[in-house]
Formats: structure tokens, sequence, C-alpha cells
């Protein structure tokens, strides 16, 4: 099994679930899978909110995980999606991708209504004793309606297999607060795309990306840059993906996610109600900001790839 830990950093990308004809499109998702890998993505992580979790079956969601599994072949870690507001549908859905072979878990808080902490607490640790997968915690309030205070978060890493968490809330001080709190073994990982070079500078580990399905290696780059403490270089990707983080957020994600995808010729754009297809006028918006940086990735993934196959000699 993976060291979650060291394994689970730098740009990992939240994967969305491509359709052919209404049904799981598994060589999409294979290929998607492929490209993401060979241009520097450290993990990959299927059914959570940009791929369209909840509207999935049981059934679809083991396979969506099992064929990540098998197009990672055991290069990457793959942290599988297992949240719900059903503490036993969470259960369930743990369960199932602890069988289909996934690393460990990212375990969202319960939308909708609104738990107490000792709510959030006794849903994690449900899940958590139910499998002997790590867990990451998912902190998305302005989707779940619900927030995990710092001293939730705190009890919860007390758990033997709770090893991070997935924070989306944009509050870029909270990460040395619970840096401070819960030291190096835990993981911080960002899940907002915009603030995930601050988040890193500030304490973080990585970020579970949206943006790292488009532009992979530009991704990749930049936590490399975070890695090295490069100001410079820093501020070069974030300029460059600035533009593109906000297009893949003109309309709830995953929807132009997807059609960018479909735009690059990577899998179609079929979504499933109630999310509905990108308008034209943020359609037109969102080309021109691919065709902005395409040769800025193109270039990126040239040189990861070089690298890869002549590594600098050990002095």
């Amino acid at each position: 099994m993976f060291d979650i830990v060291a394994r689970a950093r730098g740009s990992m990308a939240a994967l969305p679930t491509p359709y052919r004809f209404g049904k799981v499109d598994a060589e999409a998702l294979h290929k998607l899978c492929e490209r993401l890998i060979a241009h520097g993505t450290s993990a990959l992580v299927p059914c959570g909110t940009t791929g369209e979790a909840p509207l999935l079956t049981p059934d679809e969601h083991r396979l969506v995980i099992a064929r990540t599994v098998a197009a990672a072949a055991g290069r990457v870690p793959v942290i599988a999606g297992a949240g719900s507001n059903n503490t036993q549908t969470a259960v369930e859905l743990a369960q199932s991708a602890e069988k289909a072979g996934a690393s460990a878990l990212l375990c969202v808080t319960p939308f909708y209504l609104k738990p107490s902490q000792s709510g959030l607490f006794g849903h994690f640790k449900a899940i958590h004793d139910a499998v002997g997968l790590p867990l990451i915690l998912y902190d998305v309030p302005a989707r779940t309606g619900c927030a995990l205070a710092d001293v939730t978060v705190r009890r919860l890493a007390d758990l033997p297999r709770v090893l991070g968490l997935k924070d989306a809330t944009g509050n870029i001080p909270r990460v040395p607060r619970l840096r401070r709190r819960l030291g190096n073994r835990f993981l911080l990982l960002s899940g907002d795309d915009a603030t995930q070079a601050a988040f890193r500078m500030a304490g973080g580990d990585g970020c579970i990306s949206v943006t790292a399905n488009v532009a992979p290696a530009l991704c990749a780059a930049l936590h490399r840059a975070c890695d090295a403490r490069d100001a410079d270089e820093i501020a070069r990707f974030e300029r460059i993906l600035a533009p593109l983080h906000a297009a893949l957020f003109l309309e709830a994600n995953p929807i132009p996610l997807k059609r960018a995808l479909y735009r690059l010729g990577l899998m179609g754009d079929g979504l499933r109600l109630p999310l509905t297809p990108l308008g034209p006028l943020d359609d037109q918006k969102l080309v021109h900001v691919l065709n902005a940086m395409a040769a800025a990735e193109r270039s990126t993934a040239m040189s990861f790839a070089a690298a890869r196959l002549h590594p600098p000699c050990a002095a």
C-alpha cells in the first residue's frame, strides 16, 4: 500500500467522470489518467464533486474507481471519493472503494443536513472504523453548508488512519494554524485552485485540482516551483494559470471542465441533470483561454518528459 503521506503531494487531479451515450466511458477515463500521470500528476482522485459522485449509481461508483486503479497501475495513488450525507451510504461507498483497490479515501462533510461538530466527528469515525484505508477529510462549506472546525479536525487526526485534510475554504491563515496543531505527518491539501500556491507557501502539501485535468504539466510545474520556493517561477506559472482557473469556474464545476476536455479532444462533454451544458458566451471565453495557454502547456510537458528521460546526474 502507498505511504499516502509521502506520495499524495504536489499536483493531484480531481477526475471528472466521462460519459458516452449516457454511460461511463471507461476508455476516455483511462486515456485521461494516462495523460495526467505522464505530465506529472502525483495522485488521481475519482468520484468527488468533479466526478459528479452524487449522480453515479453504486455500481458506476465502483466501476470508476476500479478503472482508475487499473489505469494508475501502481504508479500513483488513487484517492477515491466516498462521501454522502447518509453515514451508512458513505460507509458502503468506502467499503466498495476499498474492494475496488483504492489507496485512500476522500470523505466530504455530510451536506444539506448541517450536523453539529459532534455529528461530523461521529460520521467520519464511522467511515474510519468500517475500512482499513487511510482517510482524507474534505471541508468545502460553500457546497455542503457545514464546516469542519479546527478542533474537530484535531480530534479526527487522533484516529490512526485519518491522515489529511482537503481544505477548499480558501482560508490561507488556517494552513499554518493547522500545521502547528497537527505536525508534518498530517497532509494539508488545497481544494481551491486559485489559491493553491499561497496554500503551499503557508505550509500546505499539495492541491487536489480541477485545473490539473486541463493543464497537468503546468500545475505540476507550479508545485515543483513551490517545493523549491522559487518565487519567480511560482509567479510565472500563476500568471499563466490564473485565467484558466477563472474560466473553469464560469459555471458550476464540472460543467466548464468537461467542455474544456471536450475541446481538447479528451472526452465528451456529457453531463447528468441537474447539470446542464456550458452556455455559448462562456464557451467562447473558455476557448479563448484554452488557446492562450496551449503553447505553455505543451512546452512544459515536453520539458518534463525530457527531464524524466534524462535526469541530471548526481554530483
